[in-house]
């Protein structure tokens, strides 16, 4: 049996304002904008291949998730494009695209209101590594003055603020692989709380360089399988050697209910909880009997007032690492009891890859669409049952299913967790 769920007993001394998705922007592996990357993962495709931007040569791993054919001349001006990093070149192209979604628009009456919380795990490393080796070939004066403004972590929030005149909260999180997640979390939280009616959130990387692979690698991290690139995601599947380092951004919308309703937005779900937890255990890895994880579930169904057995889908965080997969299959088995063999699990990084501080965000994403569209995207590569994993992870091909509630799943390294509870929208 699971274990009894708790609940807030009493009400709370202030009335939550409920909080509403309207648009929702993607950049991925798989795809430029929304519809591209729904699409893809519907049909089951990788995103996955060899890595092109340097030479790989004497790297062990030679394979990630890169973002193709994207131009940042269609959001951004060429004459500020050498101004920005990879990351934050991503956070602007999808929060134009969920921005455009939701049909917002930002006035002089209404930009205070909105806000921005966009986050990433590393920030502008490819810019550090450039600028380094410019530093030791020629010196300082060589040195970019947009090196530090176009690096810094915050400075994805600072320019989409700055792109659409949003003077609301201006907000970064870095949490690793949580970061997009906790993002979105505190929007919501800011929006219930009545300090914004619109937020703008999500989470955002660009870090496919050679010391981000170089040193994931050296953690033995990631895969291996070169030879195979579109296999070598497998969450959850026996034969599964590390997660695949990825890129992009996922954004959302956030909108108070009658904000949103006033203005005749269409509203995709409902945001009605969010959970955090610590692991308190390792830099790296989850304890091993996934306390943290467990906690974090409990957590954001407990903000939102509802019982497990609520809950008809899963986004996992889903790693394809030998230990994430097996220690998340653990925890929702100790919190979901019996029901966690009738809910549906998949793992979106099957097609993307592990996209690191921009997971939280494009994982959301897509736990909205499933929503909207009562579609489940697959788990691509499960071929080889793992004993440890032996859930219904929706292998392989997607699945028309009822999607009332749905969760999201991110950990990172730190033992930070977090995870949000989206409802299918009722009046």
């Amino acid at each position: 049996m699971a274990e009894q769920t708790l609940f807030f007993k009493g009400k709370p001394a202030l009335e939550k304002r409920r909080v509403v998705v309207t648009g929702v922007g993607i950049v991925s592996p798989v795809g430029i904008g929304t519809q591209e990357t729904w699409d893809a993962m519907c049909q089951a495709k990788s995103g996955i291949g060899k890595i092109t931007y340097f030479d790989t040569t004497d790297f062990p791993v030679q394979i990630a998730g890169e973002v193709k054919n994207f131009d940042p001349l269609v959001f951004i001006d060429k004459k500020d494009i050498k101004k920005m990093d990879y990351f934050i070149r991503f956070a602007i192209g999808a929060s134009t695209f969920a921005i455009d979604d939701a049909q917002l628009k930002i006035t002089a009456q209404n930009a205070e209101r909105v806000g921005v919380a966009i986050g990433s795990g590393i920030g502008g490393l490819p810019s550090i590594e450039r600028q380094h080796s410019l530093f030791l070939e020629k010196g300082p004066k060589k040195i970019s003055p947009f090196f530090i403004p176009g690096l810094i972590v915050n400075m994805a929030s600072g320019q989409v603020s700055i792109k659409i005149g949003a003077q609301g909260p201006n907000i970064a999180t870095c949490t690793a692989c949580s970061t997009g997640t906790h993002a979105i979390g505190d929007s919501y939280r800011i929006i219930a709380r009545g300090e914004a009616d619109v937020m703008i959130s999500g989470g955002t990387e660009g870090e496919i360089t050679p010391l981000a692979v170089g040193g994931f690698a050296a953690m033995k991290a990631i895969s291996t399988r070169n030879d195979e690139p579109e296999k070598a995601s497998r969450p959850f599947d026996l034969k599964r050697d590390g997660f695949v380092v990825g890129e992009g951004a996922g954004i959302l919308v956030l909108e108070e209910l009658h904000h949103a309703l006033d203005r005749g937005a269409e509203i995709y779900a409902e945001l009605v909880g969010y959970g955090m937890s610590s692991d308190a255990y390792h830099i790296s890895a989850p304890p091993p009997d996934g306390d943290g994880a467990y906690r974090v579930m409990r957590n954001a169904m407990m903000d939102g007032g509802f019982d497990s057995s609520c809950i008809d889908y899963i986004n996992a965080h889903g790693t394809s690492t030998p230990y994430n997969d097996r220690i998340e299959t653990l925890a929702i088995k100790r919190l979901f009891g019996d029901h966690a063999r009738t809910l549906a699990i998949s793992s979106t990084k099957s097609m993307i890859g592990h996209l690191l501080g921009a997971s939280g965000g494009v994982e959301a994403a897509v736990t909205v669409l499933a929503i909207k569209h009562q579609i489940i995207p697959p788990t691509i590569n499960y071929e080889y049952p793992d004993p440890d994993c032996d859930l219904d992870y929706v292998p392989n091909v997607c699945r028309p299913a009822r999607i009332n509630f749905a969760l999201s799943n991110s950990f990172g390294f730190g033992g930070t967790n977090a995870s949000l509870t989206f409802k299918k929208f009722e009046e």
